[in-house]
């Protein structure tokens, strides 16, 4: 008699840990990523020069901190999903398929928007993502799920995917932070309110290969702190959608998060500094009202209430597989390396012997 209690409060103690491991994170990132050091991780030497040096590929923790937001909210996807008895498969289909679009999408739409050809957008990639998500459901239950014998609840695969997208972003924002990029308005541009608020609570960007230098000769002012307040947004409204979600709100859930995620962009966009296009409306401001309203169509239009209650045991079962371990492990991989290979800055290397150590 006394398990019930355990089981029922599995939820809440779900996500209170979550919650801390991220304040913990986060409390440690707004303090140390604006600093020069945390933006390059390593180099890989690729070709040798004349002089006997090496030229480098650098790898940043841009791409590692890129890496660990996506697998983090494949990990949120399946365990919500699994905790719907969601075959496995299916889930993965859609991962799949989602990420076949989203990827190229995220530098194609920085290219059409900002004409820039080694940049990657996640606003771009979203809206992409949120246009393609129904269908991407719809394909998937008309072609595997006919084969294999399952039916996907649209409403289900949409609020686990908007749920799981706000978890990743939030930290996703940590990788803006270490390279210097999607960085706030010098304060000593802005109104005497803003200074109010920011007085206190701000970033110093240390570093001349940072975005925010290079681009805009910012480093070393204080500027907006617009990176950690997405984080904390994002990241706050996540695990306030993912409580929806296990409690059987899906639409609600689903709502939610697309909401906050979208309007914030387009409200956020005012407070950067760094080009986001022509215009003071910019295309991603655009994308994301559109996104808004689309998103608000699909719950009216999806909307349905679901078959049974989420079991979060089942979820966690769900990842805990050889086969699922290894992907995630490939997909961090992946997405560290083409994301983490900065096409923007390079580097020398000399290697030589320590004789004094023969």
């Amino acid at each position: 008699m006394q398990a019930e209690p355990h089981i029922t409060m599995l939820d809440e103690i779900f996500l209170i840990i979550v919650f801390l491991a991220l304040a913990f994170i986060f409390r440690w990132a707004f303090q140390t990523l604006p600093n020069e050091r945390w933006q390059i991780i390593g180099c890989l030497p690729y070709r040798r020069l004349s002089d006997g040096r090496w030229q480098g590929w650098n790898l940043t923790w841009y791409g590692f901190f890129n890496a660990a937001a996506v697998v983090f909210a494949v990990c949120m996807f399946l365990i919500l999903t699994g905790s719907l008895s969601t075959p496995l498969i299916a889930s993965l289909l859609i991962l799949t398929l989602l990420f076949a679009t989203c990827l190229p999408a995220a530098k194609m739409m920085a290219f059409l928007i900002e004409n820039k050809q080694n940049t990657f957008t996640v606003g771009g990639a979203s809206f992409i993502g949120i246009l393609a998500a129904p269908c991407i459901v719809a394909l998937t239950n008309v072609t595997a799920g006919k084969w294999l014998g399952f039916n996907i609840t649209p409403i289900i695969a949409l609020a686990a995917m908007s749920v799981a997208y706000i978890l990743g972003e939030g930290i996703g924002r940590l990788a803006c932070i270490s390279f210097g990029c999607c960085y706030g308005k010098p304060l000593a541009d802005c109104s005497l309110l803003i200074n109010k608020i920011f007085q206190r609570h701000n970033f110093i960007f240390s570093g001349k290969t940072k975005k925010i230098a290079y681009a805009h000769e910012l480093d070393g002012r204080e500027v907006i702190p617009i990176q950690a307040m997405t984080a904390v947004i994002y990241s706050l409204t996540g695990l306030v959608g993912c409580y929806l979600f296990l409690k059987g709100f899906t639409t609600a859930a689903f709502v939610l998060t697309l909401t906050v995620t979208q309007l914030w962009r387009a409200l956020f966009e005012f407070l950067r500094a760094d080009y986001r296009g022509e215009g003071k409306i910019s295309g991603y401001q655009i994308m994301a009202s559109i996104a808004c309203l689309y998103g608000l169509f699909i719950a009216y239009i999806f909307n349905e209430t679901p078959v049974g209650t989420p079991d979060l045991a089942l979820g966690f079962a769900a990842i805990w597989n050889p086969a699922v371990l290894i992907f995630l492990l490939a997909l961090w991989i992946t997405t560290f390396f083409y994301l983490g290979k900065s096409r923007v800055t390079t580097s020398l290397i000399e290697i030589h012997v320590l004789r004094e150590k023969i």
